[in-house]
């Protein structure tokens, strides 16, 4: 559970309160001397909120949210640490209205249609409005979501729901609809490293007892990957350390031993970040899976983006493995796809996944060279005009052109393949794509030819004894008045066996 908000049909605090203050507000606990570090660190007030900048401009529905000046009901969705629960917080301490926290791991229907009945009673009677925040909204069932629909239309309640998950999948089209979706980022290094040199001199967390170091600084912004709560836990660990150890300090040592993590040597901007990076492609390129998974278990721990792995997984795939094993980026992709979805720790499964994957599939670079040749002929200006017969005929007074005129359309032929030029002039007959010999590109490279020579008219090898004996009938074809060729059919035999031949494969 992200929050430490608590269940309570409790009426509302006859006065609202600074959220760190020494009473509870709304079904919130009140916060001690002695609550965790990240609770008694929550901001008072949006000026103390760090990060979410895209959603504290003015006018914008969080800071309208806070302000209570537009009764809209809001789902916040969010990693972990990004504070959404901050939010809630807010919200209960600066405004006059009735506010109700619970969460979805432990309330039901029945209880949100107390709150909802309460609400009603009050607004009839003249009372204040109700705000109902729902932690983990995403844990609750359809039913549940179903029961807020109602109230949350006729504005019975104001609706502020919390949730890790995406909305899209694991909240109901209904009262998706009937709310805004502010969507809050994980915070960045620099907001981390705000938020723990704020907390080292609070008085409302270390005050200041103890100074934290540069290298155990970066160790902890590192450590919470966005996490502004991980970070302010770890630290906490790590100055009981070192007061235990009689120290005014907490060095790199100190904070490895607090959070039993030691310290990668890793910089996002700096050398590191681009050897290791370089390390991870050339061993999956080399096809060490081994080593591989070593270095993306240093990216992951060390708190590298998960979206730039997976990106630079994305490009590997068509790069480094190609057509040998056309599947690969389907692979990639469905990684990125999950860090997306699903998030860290769990995505580094996905990850792993692709990566072992990547590592041990047959390699071939052909996409690579041949768009390469490709781009470098272009830039130096070979080309020319499109072959009228591929030019856009769809528009009056094209055919009139010339537009479309003597193009052969693939489908027509028995085969899907005909005789005709698609390449400018100055391009006809150069060859960009080498397939290799590893993989699945292996058939490729057999039926290539066979392509290129029916499609550039050109002789085919003499037909062999199988081949004519396999009781293949000739196919039809336009290229020769409506008969095939012998070289034709030939080679439309051979493009079918080994099409034939990859199906099994």
């Amino acid at each position: 559970m992200e929050s430490d908000a608590l269940f309570t049909l409790g009426e509302p605090a006859t006065a609202p309160s600074a959220v760190t203050g020494s009473g509870g507000v709304g079904g919130f606990s009140a916060v001690g001397p002695d609550a965790p570090l990240p609770v008694r660190m929550r901001p008072a007030d949006l000026d103390e909120l760090v990060g979410q900048e895209h959603l504290l401009t003015p006018g914008a529905p969080l800071r309208q949210l806070v302000a209570g000046n537009a009764p809209m009901s809001v789902i916040l969705w969010g990693p972990p640490g990004s504070g959404k629960t901050t939010v809630a917080h807010l919200v209960a301490g600066a405004t006059d209205r009735r506010f109700v926290a619970m969460s979805a791991l432990s309330a039901g229907v029945k209880d949100v249609r107390a709150v909802i009945d309460t609400a009603r009673r009050q607004r009839r009677s003249g009372g204040p409005p109700t705000v109902l925040f729902i932690d983990e909204v995403h844990r609750f069932s359809k039913t549940q979501q179903d029961s807020l629909l109602a109230a949350v239309e006729d504005r019975t309640v104001t609706l502020l729901a919390a949730t890790t998950e995406n909305p899209y999948f694991s909240v109901i089209s209904p009262l998706l609809s009937r709310c805004v979706l502010l969507t809050l980022q994980p915070l960045d290094d620099a907001a981390v490293r705000v938020l723990l040199r704020r907390a080292v001199t609070d008085e409302r967390g270390l005050a200041g007892s103890l100074t934290l170091d540069a290298e155990a600084e970066d160790h902890l912004v590192r450590l919470a990957g966005g996490d502004v709560r991980k970070a302010l836990t770890a630290l906490e660990a790590a100055a009981g350390s070192a007061a235990a150890l009689g120290s005014g300090r907490i060095d790199l040592a100190t904070a490895e031993r607090a959070v039993d993590t030691a310290a990668v040597r890793y910089d996002r901007a700096g050398d590191a970040h681009y050897d290791v990076t370089s390390a991870f492609i050339k061993s999956m390129r080399g096809s060490d899976v081994d080593a591989a998974l070593h270095w993306l278990a240093r990216m992951l721990v060390a708190g590298e983006d998960a979206r730039f792995i997976a990106r630079r997984l994305v490009i590997f795939a068509s790069e480094d493995v190609g057509m040998a094993d056309p599947g690969a980026l389907g692979v990639a992709t469905a990684a990125a796809h999950a860090v997306e979805y699903v998030g860290l720790p769990e995505a580094q499964l996905n990850l792993a996944q692709a990566v072992i994957h990547l590592a041990t599939a047959p390699k071939s670079n052909s996409a690579t060279t041949a768009i390469g040749a490709a781009i470098a002929d272009v830039r130096a200006g070979r080309g020319g005009p499109v072959p009228r017969g591929l030019r856009d005929a769809h528009y009056a007074g094209a055919r009139g052109l010339g537009h479309g005129t003597g193009y052969r359309y693939p489908h027509d032929d028995q085969r899907g393949v005909v005789s005709q030029q698609y390449a400018p002039d100055e391009l006809v007959g150069v060859d960009y794509y080498q397939p290799s010999q590893h993989g699945a590109e292996r058939s490729v490279a057999t039926r290539l030819p066979l392509l290129r020579g029916i499609v550039r008219g050109l002789p085919a090898p003499a037909r062999s004894e199988a081949s004519t004996a396999n009781g293949r009938a000739p196919t039809p074809s336009a290229v020769d008045g409506g008969r095939p060729t012998a070289t034709e059919a030939d080679a439309a035999d051979q493009v079918g066996d080994s099409a034939d031949r990859k199906g099994q494969q």
